[in-house]
């Protein structure tokens, strides 16, 4: 029964990664309406490496171009003044401050954070917060136009992500949006800047797989993992080609139905607002 929940979580991860709706919620959630045990932070962070390899396959042109150019800037005047340096270095100063609040954070983001009453409230705080920015932003600049207070302020909105419920892609496209950019640009930045934080907060929770701190195991862990980069790779695709037609608003109305549901399934008592492991 491990493997199939293994593979039930592992399609969710696919399906919720990259969608401003909030993974990690979605991965605290769902086992309780299930009735299995919470995976556990280790479990969310390891099982994201699958999706995030399928970012770095799909995008496998733009992260290439970005890091040689960077690389090439090390040594070069001539290759400083190119886009590349600039937005290898807007990676990684955006990817900062996750990674510094995460490592400040963690026994919060392994314990209090996973509780049902904040995960249902972010879901409506930032659902709320997504709709605001989807009316307000001028949707006009381009990725190209990037610049370092932006890169900054989007790095900053993505360590928001640290709680679940808030959403990286999510609070990261917010940003882009409440700062003019595309619906595309602000999407396809969130998932280049997600890239090293992703990958850092995975290899770094490996050590906790086979402990306590994850309800399944080492190999339903491979197993979502596996299956959460299948689903993503699809995911990615259908993602950039809705954005760059239609809105954010089905993902506003279903955060804050899924964060209401929550609040009244807790406050009822129908489910537990821990997520601690066992």
């Amino acid at each position: 029964m491990d493997f199939l929940q293994a593979v039930v979580l592992g399609v969710i991860q696919g399906l919720t990664e990259f969608l401003p709706i909030s993974s990690s919620a979605h991965l605290a959630i769902f086992p309780k309406f299930f009735g299995w045990d919470d995976p556990g932070a280790a479990y969310t962070a390891v099982v994201q490496i699958g999706t995030e390899i399928a970012v770095v396959l799909y995008f496998w042109r733009d992260i290439w171009t970005i890091g040689s150019g960077w690389v090439r800037g090390v040594f070069s005047a001539q290759a400083r003044q190119l886009p590349e340096w600039r937005m290898g270095w807007f990676v990684i100063i955006g990817s900062m401050p996750i990674v510094l609040l995460g490592l400040a954070l963690q026994d919060l983001i392994d314990r209090e954070f996973r509780n049902l009453w904040v995960i249902g409230t972010t879901l409506i705080v930032l659902g709320i917060v997504l709709g605001i920015a989807e009316r307000v932003g001028r949707k006009t600049s381009k990725i190209e136009s990037l610049t370092m207070r932006h890169a900054i302020l989007l790095g900053l909105a993505q360590a928001g992500a640290l709680v679940p419920g808030v959403s990286r892609s999510g609070a990261t496209i917010s940003m882009g949006l409440f700062l003019g950019y595309e619906r595309a640009a602000a999407t396809r930045y969130a998932f280049l800047l997600a890239i090293p934080a992703v990958l850092g907060a995975g290899i770094y929770k490996l050590k906790d797989i086979p402990g306590g701190e994850n309800a399944y195991g080492v190999g339903p862990t491979i197993v979502g993992t596996i299956v959460s980069f299948v689903v993503g790779i699809a995911v990615i695709h259908w993602l950039l080609k809705y954005v760059s037609t239609r809105s954010f608003a089905p993902f506003v109305i279903y955060r804050i139905g899924l964060g209401a549901l929550v609040l009244i399934l807790v406050g009822s008592g129908v489910i537990a607002a821990s997520t601690t492991v066992g």
